[in-house]
């Protein structure tokens, strides 16, 4: 601390602004005199300029100042991108030389701010950090700040100034490194349909192509060349409602700097445009309007009803065309619409000739190909007309017995169905004899292959769940379920267990028998198996990094069993059960830290130029560093600088009067004597 040289200093007696008119005011009086020649009109200057300067009070004033320490901020960069190379141990020796040679410099507070990977998907935020370690100084106090970083960073600011901003950079000049890019992908993609990704191949040489894989749930679908540094599309089919992770993976390239930014993905989720559904009803029976009233129910459903209300006792030969408000379109939905269609139900349909024998064979061939079909059926079942004497009989599992037990009976969920998802857990189940009412019939049949997750009388199949081909088959062996649906002895879960049923049979990815998913909450991997048979002990979970890791799993019934792991890194984890794969994303699949790894300057020049720092390369060597006049260069050629602010603080005033009080008055009143003297004469 030390005492600066006084100054003179005013402390007005009088608000400045009404000191200003009275001096004002004085003057012209004074004036006005000397304009009419009168006698000591120069003398009356004296007392009015004594008055002025009376009022505006001079002092002497000296400050005692303790001069301030100039703050200068080294931030080092310890994002994942250091992590390639020796860009670790560069920065480690860069630190510490610079804290040496930070230490032999006088009049400087050293803050030293290390950045962490970052935990979302914000990239390297460097400038943050940097205003986080100043931001309880006065910008007049900042000497200067020195990155310690790769170049890789993601918050520029748009105008920057101030003090000095220095680089140094790790890595090695004239990287080379080749990555995979997503230009365009969309979010969404409807069921049945393809969609476009863009991708590109961004890679030091100028041409050629390199070989890139393509999975799809895990699974992989194709290789194919794709030109480098070009854009170039790929089709995606959307096959399933819900996620589809695409992942895209190009080979090793001559230059590399790291494989992780060889490897992209990007989910896109499937959504179902409208289901279709054609509803064929036979004879009118107590229970017709229950798969109507479900299916309208959903207003994602597009469903074709048509209803056969002729027994064929009726036999009057009255031709078709005239008994139908409108016609049956038999040829339009049965052989040129049929694969529109994504469920087809038969209700207690019989054959009455009007769909020939043909177009079951259409039927059953599009079940093969992928397309669904569910027969609740009722006595007729069992007589001469019955659908399983057609081309339905080598999709269907149900062979009819010729038994209809027209008895109460309780439905059963069997052993096998308490794992499948579509009657797994059902309302009222749960207890040894369910909490549900009754059905009253039932037909009899000859199970000749699916599952069957229902029994009623004698334990014998209720509900039959086929897969055949590409397709699904289900038979429900009642047609009384619209008891439940009634309240009958209490009613049950009628409208869940058909929900269920069609949305299995049209393939709803959360109704698959065996399935595997995997689901980030908060910083834990869910992992759950939905599965028939015995779950295995552990899974296998890849991480972002490659490395794997066992987690086991514990039943918790229904067919189910789960386990948790822990997570720390942003990108993708495969989950493996040996025969499936499970996807989950943790935090943004394409990472934008790990995106380009290359060290640059480009990124950083514009903040360097306009604070007038300077970059460096470490591996040319650290520069030296020295302090500068504020108005001076910031940057040689082997050194960097740091302002000498000269900031301070005032810790204490001397302040004395300049004028003594009796000086001022002897000179007033002795001027006021002097110019009544002159006047007198």
């Amino acid at each position: 601390m030390n005492w600066r040289m006084p100054h003179i200093a005013f402390d007005p007696l009088l608000p400045e602004p009404l000191l200003a008119i009275l001096a004002v005011l004085a003057l012209l009086v004074a004036l006005w005199g000397i304009a009419r020649r009168a006698r000591g009109a120069w003398l009356r200057l004296l007392p009015l300029a004594v008055l002025v300067i009376a009022a505006l009070n001079p002092r002497l004033a000296a400050e005692q100042r303790e001069a301030l320490d100039d703050v200068v901020v080294v931030v080092v960069d310890e994002s994942a991108s250091q992590r390639i190379g020796n860009r670790q141990q560069q920065s480690a020796e860069a630190l510490e030389a610079v804290q040496q040679r930070l230490g032999r410099l006088d009049g400087l507070d050293v803050r030293i701010e290390h950045l962490p990977p970052s935990a979302g998907d914000q990239g390297t935020l460097l400038f943050e950090a940097l205003d986080r370690a100043v931001s309880d100084v006065p910008r007049r106090r900042l000497a200067g700040s020195i990155l310690i970083t790769d170049g890789q960073v993601h918050d520029i600011p748009q105008q920057p100034g101030g003090a000095p901003v220095h680089v140094l950079l790790t890595g090695e000049r004239d990287e080379g490194d080749r990555r995979l890019v997503i230009e365009r992908a969309p979010s969404f993609g409807l069921v049945g349909r393809d969609v476009t990704v863009t991708l590109r191949v961004e890679d030091p040489a100028p041409q050629g192509s390199a070989l890139v894989d393509i999975s799809i749930n895990g699974t992989p679908v194709q290789s194919r060349p794709v030109p480098l540094n070009q854009s170039h599309e790929i089709t995606v089919p959307i096959e399933h409602a819900g996620q589809t992770v695409v992942e895209l993976e190009v080979e090793e390239g001559p230059r590399e700097l790291s494989l992780v930014n060889n490897r992209t993905a990007v989910a896109i989720s499937g959504v179902r445009d409208r289901l279709r559904v054609l509803l064929v009803s036979g004879e009118p029976h107590a229970g017709e309007r229950t798969w109507r009233n479900l299916l309208k129910a959903d207003p994602s459903v597009d469903l074709v009803h048509f209803t056969i209300l002729r027994p064929p006792e009726k036999d009057d030969r009255t031709p078709l065309s005239e008994l139908a408000l409108i016609s049956f379109p038999v040829r339009e939905l049965f052989e040129e619409k049929l694969e529109e269609f994504d469920l087809v139900i038969f209700d207690r349909y019989r054959r009455r000739g009007v769909l020939p024998y043909d177009y079951f064979v259409n039927i059953a061939e599009y079940v093969r190909q992928g397309g669904a079909l569910l027969m609740a059926v009722g006595p007729e079942y069992t007589d001469p007309l019955t659908l399983y004497d057609t081309a339905l009989e080598s999709v269907l599992p149900g062979q009819p017995s010729g038994q209809t037990y027209n008895q109460p009976f309780r439905p059963l969920v069997t052993e096998l169905g308490r794992r499948h998802p579509v009657t797994a857990g059902l309302p009222g189940a749960d207890a040894e004899e369910p909490q549900w009412g009754s059905w009253l019939r039932q037909l009899g049949v000859y199970q000749n292959g699916g599952m069957a997750v229902l029994s009623g009388v004698d334990n014998q199949p209720l509900l039959l769940l086929d897969h055949v081909g590409e397709g699904r088959v289900a038979q429900l062996l009642s047609d009384t379920i619209w008891l439940w649906a009634r309240g009958f002895e209490g009613g049950g879960p009628q409208a869940e267990l058909l929900r269920r049923l069609a949305h299995w049979l049209m393939k709803e990815p959360e109704l698959e028998e065996e399935r595997l998913t995997a689901e980030l909450r908060g910083e834990e991997l869910h992992i759950r198996r939905h599965s028939l048979s015995p779950h295995p002990a552990n899974v296998t979970v890849t991480l972002p990094d490659g490395e794997e890791r066992q987690v086991p799993l514990t039943e918790n019934g229904d067919g189910q069993a789960e386990g948790v792991l822990s997570v720390d890194q942003p990108g993708l984890y495969h989950v493996n059960d040996g025969q499936r794969t499970a996807i989950a994303a943790a935090g943004s699949i394409n990472s934008k830290e790990m995106a380009e790894l290359a060290a640059t300057e480009e990124k950083l020049h514009p903040v360097v130029q306009a604070t007038g720092g300077g970059i460096h390369w470490i591996s040319d060597g650290v520069p030296d560093l020295r302090r500068v006049q504020p108005e001076r260069a910031a940057v040689g050629r082997n050194w960097i600088g740091l302002r000498a602010n000269g900031d301070y603080m005032v810790t204490a005033i001397r302040d004395t009067p300049l004028l003594p009080p009796a000086l001022l008055l002897l000179l007033g009143f002795g001027g006021l004597i002097l110019t009544w003297w002159r006047e007198g004469r």
